[in-house]
């Protein structure tokens, strides 16, 4: 073994191709999403190394268009989650005890691979199954995963030279060990990037991965999963299984070995988790770790210092990219008096602006959201805001068609309320609710927006007033985990802009930086005396 000390490659983050017309990305992709809309695959199970198919076959469509078939993915059971368990706890020991050199150009390798020959695949794949256009699939399941796989290597390298001091006669060392057991990776449909970092990250640390994704997402898990095994990562490091939520967790967690989970998904679905966490605590070999980014009610608020052209764009992209199916979407927004006229002008000209449809016209900024569950829920909420009249004001959208796909129009509602549904309750999806406060109420509306809702993931604040932002900064601390001045309140860049929230948003691990990635260790302390003493007696005993 060498006794070389190897540090990685500096990351960078990938940069986002623009996608314009006569571009080479733009015509790579458009030829990719062609090919695979005419064709079909099975997508099995990856347990062991191994594909694992079953008579369970269901069939996977694109939300824009759900009566055509992108092939056929294989679902299992009780005895799925148990083999994947087994194949994790077989490659265990091989896997924590390859060298870190080795586990990180396992997914630097993985990370070029997605920046170069998949990159139009996992693109068009994301498209596809989960109905984003190309830009929100190239930011997505292209740059962010390639962010997360190069960064990671760069904050574990970080983490295992963080070494104690060592005074005469000593050495003392910190040793970062795996978890001892196997980590349950539980992943959401809305970012393929979050599908492939949240088993990927514990890997990276010595972990095996039992990776449960979500059934929209299973079309581009597959893409995730060929990159892995093409990039060399050894059979049952990470094992991806088709199974419903109740069906997998009454395995994984009652099992002696679960050693932690690292879940984004809804609030009430990780409460449920914790709490069977706890009632089986002593089933467990150890503590098990709970990682979780969950739900979020994200603001936006404007003083009347602000620029209206400003806030209406930081609206307009920050509540209906990817139709609002993100965990940082704006979804409530609160506008002084003074500027919500101008603000109002600028809004409704973007979304005029917006066209909707299938993914593969790159003109249409707004697609189909997930699945027919998610749309009714949607279409629920624009209902009870029509009849809500005391209090409600449609100003733009509130229709829906399923049709052919499940699309629903960008709605925009001013509220006299702010307390009403929509201000407080997680919708994801493109439904933003205004509420226009008193120009002399800013610090009151601060209170406010603080004190609605129970999520803290994101939230910004925009204003040329500098002391306006220094209250905000203060006031809202507690608010949101990112926090964004002058600007929407989504995007975050790995290593530029961790993400995670608290309260009801989750435990705020901060994926893309050390913070989450030092869950995934439990470190040993390790003390050497080189001349140790012989003699019992202290000298204050003489």
């Amino acid at each position: 073994m060498s006794n070389a000390v190897f540090q990685p490659p500096v990351p960078h983050n990938e940069p986002v191709l623009s996608y314009a017309p006569g571009t080479p990305e733009r015509a790579a992709l458009q030829a990719e999403y062609d090919r695979r809309i005419k064709a079909t695959i099975d997508a099995p199970m990856w347990i062991g190394g191994k594909a694992v198919e079953t008579k369970d076959r269901r069939k996977m469509s694109p939300p824009h268009k759900h009566a055509h078939k992108l092939g056929l993915s294989h679902h299992g059971d009780a005895k799925h989650v148990r083999a994947a368990i087994d194949a994790a706890l077989k490659a265990k020991r091989d896997w924590e005890q390859m060298s870190f050199a080795d586990r990180a150009a396992i997914f630097l390798k993985a990370a070029d691979l997605l920046a170069g020959p998949y990159r139009a695949r996992i693109n068009a794949a994301t498209m596809l199954a989960q109905g984003k256009n190309c830009y929100q699939a190239e930011i997505d399941s292209a740059c962010e995963l390639i962010d997360f796989l190069r960064f990671n290597v760069h904050y574990a390298q970080r983490i295992y030279n963080d070494q104690p001091a060592s005074p005469a006669g000593t050495w003392n060392r910190m040793e970062y060990r795996a978890l001892e057991g196997f980590v349950y990776a539980l992943t959401p449909f809305n970012f393929t990037a979050i599908a492939g970092n949240l088993p990927s990250s514990a890997a990276l640390m010595g972990n095996t991965v039992v990776w449960k994704c979500a059934d929209s997402q299973i079309y581009s898990a597959q893409v995730i999963m060929e990159v892995f095994m093409r990039a060399g990562l050894p059979d049952g490091v990470i094992n991806l299984i088709h199974v419903s939520g109740p069906v997998a967790g009454e395995v994984i967690f009652k099992h002696k070995d679960f050693a932690g989970i690292h879940f984004t998904g809804s609030t009430a679905v990780f409460r449920s988790i914790w709490k069977t966490i706890g009632d089986n605590l002593p089933l467990y070999r150890s503590y098990p770790r709970i990682v979780g980014e969950t739900g979020g009610k994200d603001f936006v608020i404007a003083h009347p210092s602000a620029d209206p052209v400003v806030v209406a764009t930081a609206l307009s992209r920050g509540a209906f990219e990817f139709q609002g199916q993100k965990c940082s979407a704006a979804s409530r927004a609160y506008i002084p008096e003074n500027i919500w006229p101008q603000v109002q002008k600028e809004l409704l000209a973007d979304l005029a602006d917006m066209r909707m449809g299938d993914p593969r016209d790159f003109k249409n900024f707004i697609n189909a959201v997930i699945d027919e569950k998610s749309f009714d829920k949607i279409a629920g909420y624009i209902d009870g805001l029509k009849k809500d009249k005391k209090n409600i004001r449609i100003i733009a959208g509130g229709k829906y068609d399923k049709k052919v796909g499940y699309f629903v129009e960008p709605t925009v509602a001013v509220t006299k309320d702010p307390k009403s549904v929509t201000m407080c309750e997680e919708i994801f999806g493109p439904v933003l609710t205004i509420y226009v406060y008193g120009t002399n109420r800013w610090m009151d509306t601060l209170k406010l927006v603080d004190a609605t809702g129970e999520y803290a993931l994101t939230g910004s604040v925009i204003a040329q007033d500098r002391e306006a932002i220094a209250q905000a900064t203060q006031v809202l601390r507690h608010a949101a985990g990112n926090f964004y001045i002058n600007d929407k309140p989504t995007g975050a860049v790995v290593g530029q802009q961790p993400f995670g929230g608290a309260r009801g948003s989750g435990t705020n691990d901060k994926a893309g930086s050390y913070l989450n990635l030092i869950r995934w260790v439990s470190a040993r302390t390790i003390k050497e005396s080189f001349v140790p003493p012989t003699d019992h007696r202290y000298p204050f005993l003489g």
